[in-house]
């Protein structure tokens, strides 16, 4: 029996990535780099497609998975946390919101591992009723530049600014510093933590840019790419073997369960 954990990956609308020309079918996809982390961390990936629609099916997946992965991506719509949209709010995937958020409920409902990477940090964030600013550099005074985007030249792994870790966290654990430079390719944020969030990492700007949950087994999220860094970072690869491996506990322990079910 195959004991590896299987890692669920969202995928996103390729029409709401800025660029593509309204004649490309429709398709979901993902980067190869938010499935290649997991797995040279030992895990199974499953990409899920967007079936917000399909309650029963997303239902059917989630039950095979033992951790979730929530990847970057096009901006969150502001509709799924009821605010109108800001100017420089583009590209939203509304679809990939309704799914996503729906994922994230079951899994902190279950004690699912969870890792939420840029768009997907701000996900479990609005999950867990935080909110969040649509432009940084318009919304927050004194904002150090965030959106070092690959489509304007700057490239994946180029590190921008540092961010301080807070001490005792999981995180910081994971990290082995006190602080750590990363990469930058957001320009929406953290305005608000949501509810039994505590920050882990804290951009010069006092910006949040990571947070976990003390009662959940394992909740991790952080603002930047860390599958961009995990292939030269042994820091980063550490924290996607601990997800994986916390997600193979998870697969253990609901084996354990099932089974004094049938007993």
């Amino acid at each position: 029996m195959n004991q590896r954990a299987v890692i669920g990956i969202t995928t996103q609308n390729l029409r709401a990535i800025k660029g593509i020309p309204e004649i490309v079918p429709d398709s979901w996809m993902m980067s190869q780099r938010f499935i290649l982390a997991p797995v040279v961390a030992g895990a199974i990936p499953w990409l899920i497609p967007l079936l917000n629609s399909d309650t029963e099916t997303l239902r059917s997946i989630y039950e095979h998975l033992d951790g979730l992965l929530l990847p970057g991506g096009a901006d969150v719509d502001p509709g799924s946390y009821n605010e109108e949209p800001h100017p420089q709010t583009e590209g939203t995937d509304p679809p990939r919101d309704e799914v996503e958020l729906k994922l994230v409920e079951w899994a902190l409902e279950d004690g699912m591992p969870i890792l939420g990477l840029c768009r997907g940090f701000q996900i479990v964030n609005l999950a867990l009723g935080g909110t969040l600013y649509q432009d940084i550099e318009q919304e927050l005074p004194g904002a150090i530049k965030h959106d070092y985007l690959p489509r304007a030249g700057y490239a994946r792994d180029r590190l921008s600014h540092d961010v301080q870790l807070v001490e005792g966290s999981r995180l910081a654990t994971i990290v082995g510093e006190p602080a750590m430079a990363v990469n930058s390719m957001h320009h929406q944020g953290i305005r608000d933590l949501g509810r039994g969030l505590v920050a882990t990492a804290i951009a010069p700007d006092g910006l949040v840019e990571g947070f976990e949950m003390p009662s959940h087994p394992f909740l991790i999220a952080v603002q930047w790419h860390p599958e961009a860094l995990s292939p030269t970072d042994p820091r980063m690869r550490r924290l996607f073997v601990e997800f994986v491996e916390a997600a193979a506990q998870f697969r253990t322990s609901r084996r354990v369960a099932n089974l004094g079910q049938v007993t």
